[in-house]
């Protein structure tokens, strides 16, 4: 039996040019890439040097603080390149790929006689470890710890994100394979929050507590379930684990195969033809991004949603944890008196001078203005309208600013990531960075106390 959860707080952006739910496979790329900055924290020690051949799934490197978990090939072929910026530090790997794939075969665990100490093992040596992040910091998971909880998240809210319904289709048995094995890995539950009237692939899955979530953005997020759910306390750690994600474990302890595939929602407005595609982590953008077509000459490339992507162009590669890729028009341009004219064509959540509150299903074409200059903050209110977790958004920003790890502690960093944050950020009239401020914070209190 299902558990229904209403989100009152947050705020929709409804954006022009949603994926059309029609899925093409992208053209195969010639070159992959990791990028060092998705695993945040991580510290790489390599174990392939450059213009070795590696095999899909064969281990790249592993953590230097933890050298059982490693990082392997999203595909087969040559490293052709390591990318390395200041003191010599690893920034990317880059990946010719061969013609015909040749897979790494893993020996798989027995899930019906296998604990959770085999399967963790499993997991930490054949690549699968770092799709599993924990809370609190918002890392990748501490393979010591055992989490009170495990929470996925299938319900999609963020502006153009990729629709969970959709994409996993036809994914049930990977799904249920991995729920097995995380739930061995963990006393507690695994919690799985899908939309009140979706058609999820969890929805008659064993193993799991369903909770139905309804209500406007940041209700998708996993940090608002969580705090809905099972806040985070001193002392406790839970796991979170996107479902395209789970399907990569899925098949992995069902083949022994790392299958880097997944479908990818390519959106936005300056997209022609947007659309899904099934290409693999750390494919070339470009593989798919031209085949849709674009509108303009100068357009903002993201890599994610356009609340908690990163900006990349179109020789970038699709990140680690990423299945949007977003592209909007580039705004540069100063609006004469924008501050002091009525506006139409904008989203906020104040009535003042904006009137996107009498249509609230209207689609808007956004560009990437800041419509407004950096400054001080401004005591409005504003954020506790949007923000749905028991926490003062702005007193634990400032407590991050100013490094007060017994206030960052009280007001709740330990449960709360850099994406809760993004809506936050979008409203700020003071246009402070929110989630590199809650970034920071969580780096300093892991640093000091973790």
């Amino acid at each position: 039996m299902s558990k229904d959860i209403r989100i009152r707080k947050g705020l929709n952006i409804n954006l022009v040019g949603a994926a059309e739910q029609t899925t093409s496979k992208a053209v195969t790329s010639n070159v992959y890439a990791l990028n060092l900055d998705d695993f945040h924290g991580i510290t790489p020690k390599m174990l392939v040097k450059q213009g070795e051949e590696v095999k899909a799934g064969e281990p790249l490197f592993y953590n230097k603080n933890y050298e059982e978990m490693h990082f392997v090939s999203p595909v087969s072929g040559e490293l052709v390149e390591i990318v390395r910026g200041a003191r010599r530090r690893i920034l990317s790997l880059k990946i010719l790929a061969d013609k015909t794939q040749d897979y790494v075969i893993n020996k798989v665990p027995d899930l019906d006689t296998a604990d959770g100490a085999a399967i963790k093992n499993y997991l930490l040596q054949c690549g699968g470890w770092p799709f599993i992040k924990q809370r609190p910091y918002d890392v990748i998971a501490n393979p010591e710890a055992t989490p009170k909880a495990i929470f996925v998240s299938a319900y999609t809210t963020a502006p153009l994100a990729a629709d969970a319904d959709y994409v996993l289709k036809g994914k049930e048995q990977e799904l249920q394979v991995a729920i097995t094995a995380l739930s061995k890995m963990t006393p507690g539950k695994i919690h799985v929050s899908i939309g009140k009237n979706s058609r999820s692939a969890f929805a008659d899955l064993k193993g799991i507590e369903l909770h139905k979530i309804s209500g406007p953005h940041p209700a998708g997020l996993v940090g608002t379930q969580i705090n809905m759910i099972d806040p985070v306390n001193k002392g406790e750690t839970v796991w979170t684990i996107s479902p395209q994600d789970m399907v990569i474990l899925g098949e992995l302890l069902m083949t022994g195969k790392f299958n880097a595939e997944r479908t990818v929602a390519l959106a936005g407005s300056v997209i022609k033809a947007p659309k899904y595609y099934t290409t693999k982590i750390g494919a070339e953008i470009a593989t798919f991004l031209y085949a849709s077509g674009v509108n303009e000459e100068r357009f903002r490339l993201i890599n994610g949603d356009v609340l908690t992507g990163t900006k990349t162009h179109t020789e970038g590669h699709l990140g680690f944890y990423n299945n949007t890729v977003t592209a909007i028009p580039e705004g540069n341009d100063y609006e004469f008196f924008g501050w002091n004219k009525p506006v139409f064509n904008k989203i906020s959540n104040t009535r003042a001078l904006t009137f996107s509150w009498l249509q609230p299903n209207k689609k808007y074409d956004l560009d990437t203005n800041t419509n407004g200059e950096h400054r001080a903050f401004v005591v409005t209110g504003q954020y506790e309208e949007v923000f749905p977790m028991d926490i003062y958004p702005l007193q634990l920003l400032k407590a991050c600013m100013v490094k007060d790890l017994d206030e960052m502690e009280q007001l709740g960093l330990y449960e709360v990531a850099p994406e809760d944050f993004s809506l936050t950020e979008f409203i700020c009239i003071s246009k402070q960075p929110h989630q590199q401020i809650i970034r920071e914070g969580l780096d300093l209190l892991q640093k000091e106390l973790g």
